[in-house]
């Protein structure tokens, strides 16, 4: 017999991919101008020119069997050096012999999770959260403990403290947040960071805090600050697909900060991680790109218009919502308590909006807007369609 466990995965996707799939199937009998597809955080705005450069460059000069060959299984040595200046050089703590190249953001937290827990462990993690992080975390042998963010999707701290116990080994913070848009700040990372340690003299030995970061550039107004330079705990999971709009790429890394309590050990413990999924050596081309291309981003003005045009039309409609902060979604309040209902409702006017139920709290649905300006100015008559039911 198979895996059932694994068949059961296999056969029930996410609800952000049956979304996505589903779109695929309505843009193909439709035409793609008339869905309004907002399932997946897949960006429209292309990639820096730095990026298509360095490719035309690479391919010109370096010669094939070193381009495409394997690369050592951390990654390469000039990437992990470039990597850790650039952390070192926005304020993080960082050392190239601690630097991990994955392919990206899944795999960072998939390979971080199983080098930190052991079976019977506790992940805390804030809730709404990237649905993902339940797979992730279950399949290191751990139990997901969900605490609910404040009415402003910020860090409820009292919450978190009382959520830690012996079991604990980590919490995971997203911020830029998935699906939330919320943008942790410094003092608010700071406190956190007060709590852990709290907790950490408690327990004798520290609570880990792994940063998912795979939308630190993507704010508008508020700065994500470098958490590996707040906690000292911390292992930073990135991913260069929203920055740098490589999301098919699949190219991030793993920073276990140098102060880290057995910072050598974990990230023997990450290697071995690697090891064991599968993951050793991250695609060799693009480890060479992004090292040339730290620190540049996309054309990140663009989902700030998105952001504004669409959070000021949907307000003005009648839908609720808190501002984002950074990242590039929406969530947005159901008219009713029942989001899949409300999902379900939405597609009879070619809207695609992801409900909650999976991110761990009810009567949310979350908006992509990394689309194309122009999918957005087509749907609001259909949105503003989709709340007269409810307001008329």
């Amino acid at each position: 017999m198979f895996n059932r466990e694994m068949q059961k995965l296999g056969e029930e996707r996410s609800v952000i991919r049956e979304l996505f799939e589903y779109g695929n199937e309505r843009k193909r009998l439709l035409g793609e101008e008339n869905v309004f597809d907002f399932s997946l955080g897949n960006p429209s705005v292309p990639a820096p020119a730095c990026v298509g450069g360095e490719i035309a460059r690479l391919l010109a000069e370096v010669p094939p069997e070193r381009l495409h060959g394997y690369t050592s299984a951390p990654g390469l040595p000039e990437a992990r050096r470039a990597i850790a200046d650039h952390l070192r050089a926005i304020g993080g703590r960082a050392d190239p012999g601690l630097v991990y190249l994955t392919c990206g953001a899944s795999a960072s937290l998939t390979i971080a999770l199983h080098a930190l827990c052991n079976a019977g462990d506790e992940v805390i993690v804030i809730a709404p959260f990237f649905p993902e992080y339940r797979i992730f975390i279950e399949g290191a042998g751990a139990k997901l403990v969900s605490v609910k963010a404040d009415e402003t999707f910020h860090l409820d701290l009292q919450a978190i403290g009382r959520a830690i116990n012996g079991r604990t080994k980590a919490v995971i913070v997203n911020s830029p947040n998935n699906p939330t848009g919320a943008v942790y700040g410094e003092e608010e990372l700071s406190a956190l960071a007060s709590v852990l340690r709290a907790a950490g003299k408690v327990r004798g030995e520290p609570v880990y805090l792994l940063a998912d970061e795979p939308y630190r550039e993507l704010t508008y107004g508020s700065k994500a600050p470098c958490i590996s330079a707040l906690y000292e705990h911390t292992v930073v999971c990135y991913s260069f697909s929203k920055s740098l709009s490589l999301p098919g790429e699949r190219i991030g890394y793993i920073a276990v900060s140098p102060s880290c309590a057995g910072a050598e050990a974990l990230f023997a413990a990450v290697a071995g991680a690697g090891r064991r999924l599968g993951f050793v050596c991250a695609p060799a081309l693009f480890q060479r790109v992004v090292m040339k291309c730290l620190g540049r981003t996309a054309d990140l003005e663009a989902y700030r218009q998105n952001r504004d045009l669409l959070y000021g039309a949907l307000t003005q409609y009648g839908y609720e919502c808190v501002p984002p902060e950074g990242a590039f979604y929406l969530f947005v309040k159901s008219p009713q308590p029942d989001a899949k209902a409300f999902s379900e409702r939405a597609k009879k006017y070619e809207l695609l909006l992801v409900p909650s139920d999976s991110f761990g709290i009810g009567g949310y649905v979350r908006i992509s807007y990394c689309v194309a300006r122009e999918t957005i100015e087509r749907s609001l008559s259909a949105f503003q369609k989709l709340i007269g039911e409810y307001r008329g």
